[in-house]
């Protein structure tokens, strides 16, 4: 069997579509979502297939999206129709069984059981093993500016079928939609497709097998990459030399200005930077990500609105950025910052929920309940002065009285159909 029958075999593209319904995702340009495919295949399945076979498969633009990345900049994405999004994760599925096996060890991104975390333990063990210099590379928008022919010609090397390849360089150049005006795509691999991922791989390939053949210590994951030497003389020399390289065998152009030497302290990869606890070093999030916590919460916390919701909706929304967060940056130390982290996000919860309860009758009640229930001492007087304070919502809700009271427990108890508010050092140690 040929690879492109492979490739669009019942059992390959019934795989592909379950994997894009399970992805989810946004509707490309023609407006059909994900929950429509399975109708479209059953009647148009195999057409679509026999046209791609016959090499006459044409396919849509990509509709172009922006997302904000964490340094507060936007990151471009192509989404491609939901029928597209199948025939490349159909491609991707065979390409990634050929190519995994030929990876480097040291590429983690977009690869099946590999990840951040995994990355980060490499980082880990260079650095504890002496190699305390890092060249952070840079390569300047580098999904933007991948070359269509050398891509080709590295697939060329495994999957010499044209079928095959007519198809890839289809989706390479069906163009981009942006404000209802279609442009060419000339160069690059539009991020947001299933396809993307591995083409990316495959096209630095070469790139991990160069740093490979020098004998160099490094970390890749997609376009981000740490090279790791054990002075500033060495860094120098390794820098000037791969720079030169990426640009005249790749076609790619190093930022000059973010790629840099630093020591690990001053390092930053993947959301993490580094510190030495002793004689070992360890990793922890970065300042701009701890912020980026903070901004995403207030604005779900925000005063006016969340006093408007129910708090099931808020304590759920809450908990999925929280635990989300926690579960990425776990492999770091951040106990302290969970500690004084975790306090505020209760502050901010008591603040909603005194206002929720809004007038000083009901503000009484409620604490006096909840103060018998958990059998502290607070007298009626302590009580009835918080609930009828002329202090506004946030110095109320600093009282000790509201703090004992609406405690980290009483707040991480589920109620019907509103789960507890998670306690994010907890949740880390645990």
């Amino acid at each position: 069997m040929r690879l492109i029958e492979e490739m669009f075999t019942d059992k390959n593209v019934e795989k592909a579509i379950r994997k894009v319904k399970s992805n989810k995702g946004a509707p490309g340009i023609d407006k059909m979502t994900v929950s429509e495919i399975d109708g479209y295949f059953n009647e148009n399945g195999k057409e679509i297939i026999k046209s791609v076979i016959q090499m006459k498969y044409q396919p849509m633009p990509v509709r172009r999206v922006y997302i904000p990345k964490a340094n507060g900049k936007q990151r471009p994405l192509g989404i491609p129709t939901v029928v597209d999004r199948v025939i490349q994760q159909a491609v991707a599925q065979k390409l990634s069984e050929i190519y995994e096996p030929c990876f480097s060890e040291h590429s983690f991104g977009f690869r099946p059981g590999r990840s951040a975390h995994d990355a980060m333990e490499n980082v880990l063990e260079y650095l504890n093993e002496g190699y305390e210099w890092v060249i952070d590379m840079d390569i300047e928008k580098y999904f933007d500016k991948v070359n269509h022919d050398k891509l080709i010609s590295k697939l060329r090397e495994r999957v010499n079928e044209k079928e095959v390849l007519h198809l890839i360089r289809s989706f390479l150049r069906a163009g981009i939609m942006e404000k209802g005006l279609t442009s060419p795509s000339h160069e690059g691999v539009p991020q947001g497709g299933p396809l993307s991922p591995v083409l990316s791989n495959i096209y630095l390939d070469a790139f991990d097998k160069e740093l490979e053949e020098r004998g160099l210590r490094f970390v890749r994951y997609a376009d981000d990459c740490n090279i790791f030497v054990k002075s500033e003389m060495a860094a120098n020399r390794v820098m000037k030399s791969i720079t030169s390289w990426l640009e005249r065998k790749l076609f790619l152009k190093v930022n000059a200005r973010k790629t840099k030497i630093v020591r690990p302290t001053r390092s930053q990869f993947l959301g993490f930077t580094f510190f030495k606890n002793g004689p070992k070093w360890k990793c922890k999030p970065t300042n701009d990500r701890k912020a980026n916590l903070y901004a995403k919460l207030k604005e779900v916390l925000l005063r006016k609105h969340a006093a408007s919701k129910p708090l099931a909706i808020t304590f759920t929304r809450v908990n999925q950025i929280v635990r989300g967060w926690i579960n990425y940056f776990r492999i770091g130390s951040m106990k302290t910052f969970l500690e004084e982290f975790g306090g505020w996000l209760r502050h901010k919860i008591r603040v909603i929920i005194i206002k929720q309860w809004k007038i000083p009758k009901r503000i009484y009640i409620n604490l006096q309940r909840l103060n018998r229930v958990q059998r502290f001492s607070f007298k009626h007087e302590d009580i009835f002065k918080v609930a009828n304070s002329r202090l506004g919502w946030y110095r109320r809700c600093g009282m000790d009285v509201v703090n004992f009271i609406l405690n980290p427990t009483i707040l991480a108890v589920k109620q019907k159909d509103r789960p507890g508010l998670v306690n994010p050092l907890q949740y880390y140690l645990r």
